[in-house]
């Protein structure tokens, strides 16, 4: 199932202009393109593009993969889009990139892209289709928010609420409204209202927040090693950064 602000096409064409800021991903262009020398990319869970092309732009081979096929359409008719082979699916065999034979140098999961994977089953698909993809001695990429901090007790409507001035729609009102916590799992709601004809599109979503030690877990028995965790530079104590390796 992909959340409608994914996979609903009004909610996509309008998905980077409530949420511009993506500062967060020169953390990670560090890391692939400076620290590893990456030249080829599996992006997994790419949404609208933004990382895939930051890392075409830096010449890089790059595949991207996403379940949601409209949010790969907004991805399509960016500039520089034609740099960047986009799967809309799962990442699987399909989304291997043909031209990496022996595998790429570096897959990415962004932003909550670990988190949504609620079920142990699909997490653990997940890492083995990452390790697959992988040449030896290639390395996974990805990040999880530290459930001890609680991040989602700032998602309230006083909290989030935002209304932005989108050209081609006017403007559009957005927040975030957190209706369960069970466990690990934390599901919310991201209503978006365009002022312009008075829609309101709702969009429920759910997430994961696992402990750094069942992260850790579940990359070994992917059949990955763990080579570093280290805390999120642009958010500090807030989430981990994990690096794991397949066994050359």
């Amino acid at each position: 199932m992909v959340d409608a602000i994914f996979g609903d096409p009004r909610l996509a064409g309008v998905y980077d202009w409530l949420d511009p800021d993506r500062s967060d991903l020169a953390v990670y262009e560090q890391i692939v393109v400076d620290e590893l020398g990456a030249r080829s990319v599996l992006d997994i869970g790419c949404g609208t593009g933004t990382f895939a092309l930051m890392l075409a732009a830096r010449g890089l081979d790059v595949t991207a993969v996403d379940p949601a096929a409209a949010s790969v359409a907004v991805a399509r008719a960016k500039p520089g889009a034609e740099a960047v082979r986009w799967v809309v699916g799962v990442a699987d065999a399909s989304a291997r990139p043909e031209r990496a034979a022996a595998g790429v140098d570096v897959v990415t999961m962004t932003a909550n892209v670990a988190q949504v994977f609620i079920d142990d089953l699909g997490w653990h698909a997940t890492l083995v289709a990452a390790r697959q993809a992988l040449r030896p001695g290639g390395t996974l990429v990805f990040e999880s928010r530290r459930p001890e901090r609680r991040a989602w007790l700032e998602w309230t409507p006083e909290a989030t609420r935002h209304v932005v001035d989108v050209p081609h729609e006017g403007a559009v009102e957005e927040w975030l409204e957190v209706t369960a916590v069970d466990g690990e799992l934390v599901t919310f709601e991201s209503p978006t209202v365009f002022h312009r004809d008075g829609t309101r599109i709702d969009s429920t979503s759910t997430l994961r927040f696992r402990s750094r030690e069942a992260v850790e877990s579940s990359i070994a028995r992917a059949g990955l090693r763990l080579v570093d965790v280290r805390d999120a530079p642009d958010r500090p104590g807030r989430e981990w950064v994990y690096l794991a390796r397949r066994p050359a």
